[in-house]
């Protein structure tokens, strides 16, 4: 399984967030791939308000302030 994480650099909320993710990722087995919005201007504008992005089959699971009960639910029932 492959969630798509979009951030962008100097992003705080985004690295708690990817630590977030890290941490499910210890309980779930799933590949996570960055995403940096800045390199593609249509994702950029498609999530510059709402980074940090979990992205699992084209689906938002959360986005914003990720937390962990969350996560771990959305992706376990894909799993």
């Amino acid at each position: 399984m492959y969630v798509k994480f979009y951030t962008r650099p100097t992003c705080e909320l985004c690295v708690e967030g990817l630590h977030t993710l890290k941490i499910v990722q210890e309980d779930l087995v799933f590949q996570i791939e960055i995403i940096n919005i800045e390199e593609n201007d249509t994702i950029h504008e498609k999530y510059m308000l709402m980074i940090p992005v979990v992205e699992l089959n084209h689906q938002i699971i959360q986005y914003g302030q990720l937390d962990y009960p969350t996560l771990y639910e959305a992706l376990s029932d894909k799993n």
